[in-house]
């Protein structure tokens, strides 16, 4: 039985979820932490994806600080 948790979470169980999560941080405080875990994947999707391109340049192509 190796069956994804996500596929066993019906919508009662998001419900509580969502309701123990109003109780604990407030009506007001939710948005800010949705925003804050939207940039944080963000950041690291870029991060992940800069780090993907850098690996498949070759080492002449990367660019050097420029003295001045």
């Amino acid at each position: 039985m190796n069956t994804p948790i996500l596929a066993m979470i019906g919508h009662t169980e998001i419900i509580i979820i969502a309701v123990i999560l109003v109780l604990l941080f407030g009506g007001r405080k939710i948005p800010e932490l949705m925003r804050g875990l939207g940039k944080g994947i963000k950041e690291f999707k870029s991060a992940q994806k800069d780090e993907g391109t850098s690996e498949n340049k070759p080492e002449t192509q990367k660019e050097t600080p420029k003295e001045e």
